[in-house]
């Protein structure tokens, strides 16, 4: 079953920053060698809550599409390209996913295998889109009261916005204990239902895609936090074992 990964890295020094900075052009070619990898993109995140237009320096992103979850593991902890991005962050963490429903295209292509049956939970959304030049300005417009609901819905287990161009390419990705708690939050008639009634009725992108995941596994520290049980127990056999 296709895996899917979102690397997480948090770099502190300025000479870090540039050097991760830097990896947005240069890391490509050395993705592209990685045995096994489909379906790879580098990112940037935003500030704040991460769904803002402000670039965050500090962190950025790779989302990769494998074989199976053994392939990616492979490749996450032996990998050049991987290692020293390891090497330079202060942070890092990685989160093993199967899509279970993909609707969409990426860049003209449709990169998830939405072949994994849903589990009770926690799922993961993913939401991509290329938002049009002249709307841009409306739709971030938006962000701040969106970034602030979602901020403080307690529901929200993890979110993050990245993005491959600034204000133009936008990725949303969260994770919610259950499908439920998702699916309130989409439903209150408050800024992010607003914000998508204007997208559909205004025609605000040029494409999108919108998938949820089962959350499989995760490695790493994140913000000084290690990730919860089981998962994290699930992670740490399973690396051992594909080191062997």
């Amino acid at each position: 079953m296709q895996s899917v990964t979102l690397s997480l890295f948090r770099f502190g020094a300025l000479s870090a920053r540039l050097w991760a900075f830097a990896q947005m052009g240069l890391a490509r070619r050395g993705l592209s060698k990685i045995r096994d990898i489909e379906t790879w993109k580098l990112c940037g995140s935003g500030t704040g809550e991460g769904f803002t237009p402000v670039p965050n320096t500090a962190v950025y992103a790779i989302l990769a599409t494998w074989p199976d979850h053994d392939a990616a593991r492979r490749a996450i902890h032996g990998s050049d390209v991987f290692r020293r991005y390891r090497a330079h962050a202060t942070e890092t963490r990685t989160l093993f996913l199967s899509a279970t429903s993909a609707r969409g295209t990426w860049a003209g292509e449709a990169p998830f295998d939405a072949g994994a049956e849903p589990d009770h939970g926690p799922i993961a959304a993913l939401t991509r889109a290329t938002i049009k030049p002249k709307v841009a300005a409306k739709f971030w417009g938006r962000v701040p009261g969106i970034s602030k609901v979602i901020g403080e819905d307690p529901n929200v287990l993890f979110k993050i916005g990245i993005g491959e161009v600034p204000w133009l390419h936008q990725v949303t990705f969260s994770i919610w204990p259950d499908a439920n708690s998702m699916a309130a939050f989409a439903r209150h008639d408050g800024p992010h239902a607003r914000a998508i009634r204007a997208v559909r009725t205004e025609q605000w992108f040029k494409e999108d895609l919108y998938a949820r995941f089962n959350v499989d596994a995760i490695e790493g520290v994140w913000e000084g936090k290690a990730p919860d049980l089981p998962l994290a127990d699930q992670m740490r056999d399973d690396t051992r074992i594909a080191a062997e």
